[in-house]
């Protein structure tokens, strides 16, 4: 059934509740890779002439596949996806389920066939490599002397500490054999890469940990992040030992710019947070909300950052009614207690308590835009001005909530909860918020 529309000077609570959801929707389809990567592939000069085998890795690979298959046909000699199912894999590609947010052994066994792909291009091929956000768990090859058991370690440790992807991604490609260029410098032929970003900065090196670009980081810089998250004697030996000889210089570096292996290898930003950004506010722009796009990625850690982002939000929009604020960005959280959420959730739960001196309606969201929040089945979470009521009336302590890193719960027992199920695309997270 379609909603009549209301104007947005007469329109209630609830209305913005739905125009607020149907925004978050108009931003994720926005950002869906196969919008993404069509503009990319057709695009003069794209991608050479000859031959191409494939390589798709990330939260966004199979609907990058299917597109792929679909606009480059007969020249693909071969292809590989690599991410969280099989749903929609092309027929004649080979699928690899693997793990996420920490490598299981199926992200080895499928880090371990990407290099195989790689190394059997013919010199009149090239490898096409599709990344998105997610590959740097679900395609890995732990380094010499580093088992996978290290490294999920280490992964777990850096997450838990609140480890920004910049800084988790640093150690990421200095244990293995496969980030940082290393796929790259595998291929004997050229190779194209389509990069989506769920990186703030949109920094290809960074993006799925850089398997085909240059990497200006060192061993050095990956030790410096395990003393800032906890400290050397947190993580295990073995990850300590190899970067400390990495950084000696008893260990390979990885490829740095200007290296002759990577000579042969390109690599495209295709999408981002400002994709997304850019849908939710052409919807609300046709729903005649005033719309302010906040450029400046919304960072840090997820309960300071949301305290900050609504004392921007009152900046911007002062007393101008309706009006939408759109921003983007990723947040960390340190966990300390035992509940489940993700950084949407504590950041949309920090925010509650601010948004009931708004005055007037208020609605607004935090959403993971690959519909995955964390370790749990939500997206994110949507708040208004009788949230902190709600709750109270329902006997829930939202700072006790907050203390034990348990949002979804708090959310769950409110109906509040955005669930999407996974999206097949990955720019980060999405917030919106509506005010009449």
């Amino acid at each position: 059934m379609v909603r009549p529309q209301t104007h947005p000077l007469t329109r209630s609570l609830s209305d913005l509740r739905h125009d607020l959801l149907d925004l978050v929707r108009a931003g994720l389809a926005a950002s869906a890779p196969d919008r993404l990567l069509a503009r990319a592939l057709t695009a003069p000069d794209a991608l050479p002439d000859g031959p191409l085998r494939l390589i798709a890795a990330g939260k966004a690979a199979t609907s990058s596949a299917a597109t792929a298959a679909r606009l480059l046909g007969g020249r693909l000699r071969q292809g590989l996806v690599i991410g969280l199912d099989r749903a929609g894999v092309p027929p004649d590609f080979e699928c690899i389920v693997s793990g996420h947010p920490v490598p299981t052994e199926a992200s080895e066994a499928a880090g371990r066939r990407a290099l195989s792909v790689a190394a059997a291009l013919a010199p009149d091929e090239t490898l096409v490599v599709l990344l998105s956000g997610g590959a740097s768990a679900l395609m890995a090859v732990p380094a010499s002397r580093v088992t996978l058991e290290d490294k999920r370690q280490t992964t777990a440790r850096l997450l838990r500490g609140g480890a920004d992807i910049h800084a988790l991604n640093t150690v990421r490609k200095h244990l293995s054999a496969i980030k940082g260029g290393w796929l790259a410098a595998a291929a004997s032929g050229g190779c194209r890469t389509f990069a989506i970003s769920d990186v703030v900065g949109d920094d290809l090196s960074v993006i799925a940990s850089g398997p085909t670009v240059a990497d200006p980081t060192r061993h050095a810089d990956a030790l410096a992040v395990l003393e800032r998250f906890g400290g050397v004697s947190a993580y295990p030996p073995a990850v300590v030992a190899r970067l400390g000889q990495g950084a000696a210089g008893r260990a390979s570096e990885t490829p740095k710019p200007g290296d002759a292996r990577l000579s042969r290898a390109r690599a495209t930003l295709i999408g981002g947070r400002r994709d997304a950004m850019r849908g939710a506010a052409a919807e609300a722009s046709a729903r005649g909300y005033e719309v302010i796009v906040v450029d400046e990625p919304v960072v840090g850690e997820a309960r300071a950052a949301a305290q900050a982002w609504l004392r921007r939000v009152r900046d911007l929009a002062g007393a101008r009614r309706p009006s939408c604020v759109v921003s983007s960005g990723e947040t960390t959280v340190h966990v300390t207690g035992g509940g489940r959420g993700g950084r949407n959730q504590e950041f949309a739960l920090a925010a509650a308590e601010g948004l009931a001196s708004f005055g007037g309606a208020v609605a607004a969201a935090s959403v993971g835009t690959d519909g995955i929040d964390g370790p749990t089945d939500a997206a994110g979470a949507v708040v208004d001005q009788t949230t902190l009521d709600r709750a109270r009336a329902s006997g829930l302590a939202p700072a006790d909530f907050l203390d034990d890193n348990n949002a979804y719960a708090f959310f769950d027992a409110l109906g509040d909860l955005i669930n999407t199920g996974p999206t097949g695309t990955n720019v980060g997270d999405l917030q919106v918020i509506l005010l009449a």
